[in-house]
């Protein structure tokens, strides 16, 4: 497929004339009519050309299927609805500037121009065109406030207990090697009994309900794993067989799961891992173990109550304080979605958080995030390298005596950094100041003498050691920081501050609810990004058509039943 970069058509004058009299008087003209009349030829070709060749048959323009791609998210259709709107559809046809008997596509298109936007690692390209024209309107700019949160995604795939995954891995690797080469499995392999074993998928239902047997049927699928394996690796067999992706996914499946000894008499011998304390033949940590031979990129994660198999996704938006009735100057926009594996911790994202935004120029200047993302780290590094000040709750001492608001903390002991020494409340000051190492973080211990705090009158509100008491410090910049955040957040002009941050819940919910979001739509990291972001660009621009019309966003959802509660309360 070959892409010549043109201008997009103006729209037909017939669907015009159409359009214009279907939306006449006071009728709200369609999202993707305002759309094309207010920001124009969106996704120009060129953008999208280095993913499509120069030469052989002509394609479709990629930058109309772009924008197909972004309307088809905004209405949460599937592929074959969306090609269908684009050749049954006037507010379509009018902003891709298509004939009135222009017959499309056919939807497998947009599947292959997924594709190729993934292949060339473009995932972000809509996202970023659309925030581009918007700041070129004014509608977003640097400066300001934005907030963030995050939210958990399923990935699209059967979720797998360990029993499950190994014979799926099997099945999908016996599958992979079926197609590429039937030849050598016919050769190779034992056809009929393989086929009778890993014909269905390995299904809960289907599986031995006793322990013991579901144990034996586990080491089963090792040992077919194994030995299939050993066929691949043979010296006759070809070479290429064994690069294939099913096949790498069942060697990792086996690595991760079982592991292989010689016993007496040079048997082999193969046991199941279990979780171990020490570490020692146990299973991978989860940021590393795999959950599914279909997607190799999901991974199972736990947050407080809740447990699932696949993707986290980090949101950021505008924001801006505003009076209740007033319209706000600017729409609350989109400006980044991080799509990252569940086991990633909140606290390692913010930092390509602001990379993306500072390659936007959409870097705000105060940044409000919850109580999972911060760090005294993060908030050091996010004022000196991008000028942006972290709005957000800090992890709160959790010495003994701030726990019991009784004695003295760690914050209540005056710090001479300069001077290297401490004070303590009761006035003594600190004998010795060591620059340490403590489990690869570099800190300050500052120890009072056991002569000044042993007869010490206060001393049972401050330490509970024989000794002199001790402080351990992070560096002076962090240390500083943390203090100064723990008593900002004391303050009550600071709390009404942070309510700001409460409504990226909002957004999070127009998300999982407009597009749907909350289960991956496509297979592995890459792609569930490309959906991402398509479905911020695809938010910002319902977002938009409610602002130029003045009304707010229609953010609830009820049911017929509380439907009706409301009406009879009402």
């Amino acid at each position: 497929m070959s892409v010549q970069p043109q201008p997009w058509p103006q729209p037909d004058p017939q669907i015009v004339a159409a359009v214009r009299v279907m939306y006449s008087g006071r009728r709200e003209a369609p999202l993707a009519v305002q759309v094309r009349d207010r920001l124009g030829e969106l996704f120009p070709d060129a953008a999208f050309a280095d993913g499509f060749g120069r030469a052989g048959k002509p394609g479709w323009s990629p930058g109309r299927l772009a924008l197909v791609t972004v309307l088809q998210k905004a209405t949460n259709l599937t592929d074959r609805q969306a090609a269908d709107e684009v050749r049954e559809n006037l507010s379509w046809k009018y902003a891709l500037g298509l004939a009135l008997e222009d017959p499309g596509f056919d939807h497998s298109v947009l599947s292959e121009f997924r594709s190729r936007v993934v292949a060339h690692g473009s995932e972000e390209r809509v996202l970023d065109l659309l925030l581009e024209r918007l700041r070129e309107l004014g509608l977003v700019a640097a400066g300001g406030s934005q907030r963030t949160d995050s939210t958990h995604i399923v990935a699209a795939v059967r979720d797998l207990n360990r029993l499950e995954l190994v014979g799926e891995s099997v099945r999908a690797a016996l599958n992979a090697l079926a197609a590429a080469c039937p030849d050598w499995v016919d050769q190779a392999l034992v056809v009929e009994d393989w086929s009778r074993r890993y014909a269905d998928r390995i299904d809960t239902w289907r599986l031995p309900s006793s322990k013991t047997k579901q144990d034996e049927l586990a080491l089963h699928y090792a040992k077919d794993g194994y030995t299939l394996l050993e066929a691949l690796y043979a010296p006759v067999s070809p070479a290429w067989l064994r690069e294939l992706p099913a096949v790498q996914t069942l060697r990792i499946v086996l690595v991760q799961n079982y592991t292989r000894t010689t016993g007496g008499g040079g048997r082999l011998r193969i046991r199941r891992r279990e979780r171990a304390e020490d570490g020692g033949d146990g299973l991978p940590p989860g940021p590393i173990r795999l959950a599914s031979p279909y997607d190799t990129d999901a991974r199972w994660s736990a947050k407080r109550d809740l447990f699932w198999n696949g993707f986290k996704l980090h949101v950021s938006e505008t924001c801006h304080p505003q009076a209740d009735g007033d319209r706000p100057a600017r729409p609350n926009i989109i400006t980044n979605v991080a799509t990252t594996a569940s086991t990633l911790p909140d606290t390692k994202a913010p930092e390509p958080i602001h990379q993306a935004l500072d390659r936007r120029h959409l870097l705000p200047a105060r940044h409000y995030l919850d109580s999972g993302y911060p760090s005294a780290d993060l908030i050091v590094a996010s004022a000196k390298d991008y000028g942006i000040a972290l709005v957000t709750p800090v992890l709160l001492d959790t010495s003994r005596q701030a726990k019991a608001q009784q004695g003295f903390a760690a914050d209540d002991f005056t710090i001479d950094w300069d001077g290297k020494r401490a004070a303590c409340p009761a006035g003594k000051i600190s004998a010795t100041w060591n620059d340490v190492v403590q489990e690869g973080v570099a800190k300050t211990v500052v120890a009072f003498a056991a002569l000044d705090c042993i007869p010490c009158p206060v001393k049972e509100q401050c330490t509970s050691s024989r000794k002199g008491r001790r402080l351990s410090l992070y560096p002076r910049e962090l240390t500083e920081a943390i203090r100064t955040a723990r008593a900002q957040q004391q303050d009550g002009t600071w709390q009404r501050d942070y309510a700001l941050r409460a409504g990226v819940e909002g957004a999070i919910r127009q998300a999982t609810h407009t597009t749907g979001l909350r289960r991956a739509r496509y297979r592995g990291l890459a792609k569930t990004h490309l959906d991402h972001t398509t479905s911020a660009a695809a938010l910002n621009l319902i977002r938009l058509h409610a602002w130029w019309h003045g009304r707010p966003l229609d953010r609830t959802s009820h049911c017929h039943l509380a439907r009706l509660q409301l009406r009879l309360v009402a």
